[in-house]
């Protein structure tokens, strides 16, 4: 899809350096970002023929949300790098085409304010040191509107200490954990605030408890993993490299998938994101078996490059795309995209 491209160097060319770099960094070689891509590029599939397509409908549920897309955005922190009014702005253009916007942790605008865009959201979890703060964050996110947590448990991303936003300049790009005040994340102590290294599949079910929301793992790349997150309670579960950031020489989510699939498809939904770029990425993805998928960097350039009306153009962009694939797929609806269609 050439606005992806377009809208990253447009952005590219508008942002500071250290915004830019921490949005397209990867972790180690970065090996793990290109072949995220490459995988999903290298599907591929057996379509039919003969079949009415003259009516074509992308339209799904998510957790018993409708949506009109299954093309929802990821969780991504520090938005205000790329538009001064962040989630909220990138609220808007999930609002305008029936997407779902994942919220994260470090999100640097109040859960009110997106809330009153009237997008469906769900909220990212890292689970700090200090469990309060997280206990804190889950239960504003629960009174303003959230509808399911995004638990992330892949640890923090290996990136260069160079492009960590905690070193950006003091400017109010810098800003996150904006649903904390500063004397809650002062009584944290040092360290209170990280990412709590003990995390385990217990961990699953107290977030349920603590929210009652479902509860999706995100991060997950193994069939034993996630048979066990699935017997600890979770909702679902998303493959995901964390876009890369995870680990450098890392399985691609495409290359993942199939298995979490064979393992728990059949009980609960199965997300993926981290390298999808294009309306035949994300049918390859529904057709191994995945409910929907996450976008994230395309839409953060866009929004960084054009606004709201930029991330909107994306999510309709690769909406159409889908359509187009589908179409040629010989394929009415989303639940047609089944796994007959692939080329092994």
């Amino acid at each position: 899809m050439s606005d992806i491209t377009d809208f990253e160097e447009r952005a590219r060319a508008l942002l500071p350096p250290h915004i830019s770099a921490y949005y397209s960094a990867a972790a180690g070689s970065g090996v793990g970002l290109g072949e995220g891509t490459a995988d999903w590029s290298a599907v591929r599939f057996r379509p039919r023929v003969l079949r009415d397509v003259g009516s074509v409908s992308v339209a799904t549920t998510v957790l018993g949300t409708s949506l009109r897309t299954p093309i929802l955005v990821a969780p991504m922190a520090q938005q205000l790098g790329a538009h001064p009014e962040a989630e909220v702005a990138m609220g808007r253009a999930v609002a305008a085409t029936g997407s779902l916007l994942g919220v994260s942790t470090n999100t640097g605008v109040p859960f009110a304010a997106i809330a009153d865009t009237a997008a469906p959201w769900w909220f990212q979890v890292y689970v700090t040191r200090d469990h309060s703060l997280t206990e804190k964050l889950i239960e504003r996110a629960v009174a303003t509107g959230a509808s399911a947590l995004l638990f992330t448990v892949d640890m923090l991303a290996a990136l260069p200490a160079s492009v960590h936003p905690l070193d950006w300049p003091e400017t109010p790009a810098k800003a996150r954990l904006a649903n904390l005040t500063a004397d809650e994340q002062a009584a944290a102590g040092p360290g209170g605030m990280d990412q709590d290294p003990s995390i385990n599949f217990d961990t699953i079910g107290w977030l349920g408890e603590l929210s009652g929301l479902p509860v999706v793992v995100k991060g997950v790349l193994r069939s034993d993993d996630a048979r066990r997150c699935v017997d600890a309670g979770a909702a679902g579960v998303v493959v995901s490299t964390h876009g890369g950031r995870r680990l450098g020489p890392t399985t691609s989510a495409a290359r993942a998938l199939p298995e979490v699939v064979a393992a728990i498809g059949d009980q609960v939904d199965v997300y993926a994101d981290s390298g999808i770029r294009s309306g035949e990425h994300i049918a390859a993805a529904i057709t191994m078996g995945a409910r929907a998928v996450f976008v994230g960097r395309p839409v953060l350039w866009a929004l960084a490059a054009a606004g709201p009306e930029g991330a909107e153009q994306v999510i309709k962009g690769l909406t159409a795309e889908l359509t187009h694939v589908m179409v040629q797929l010989g394929t009415a609806t989303i639940d047609e995209l089944t796994p007959d269609l692939l080329s092994l």
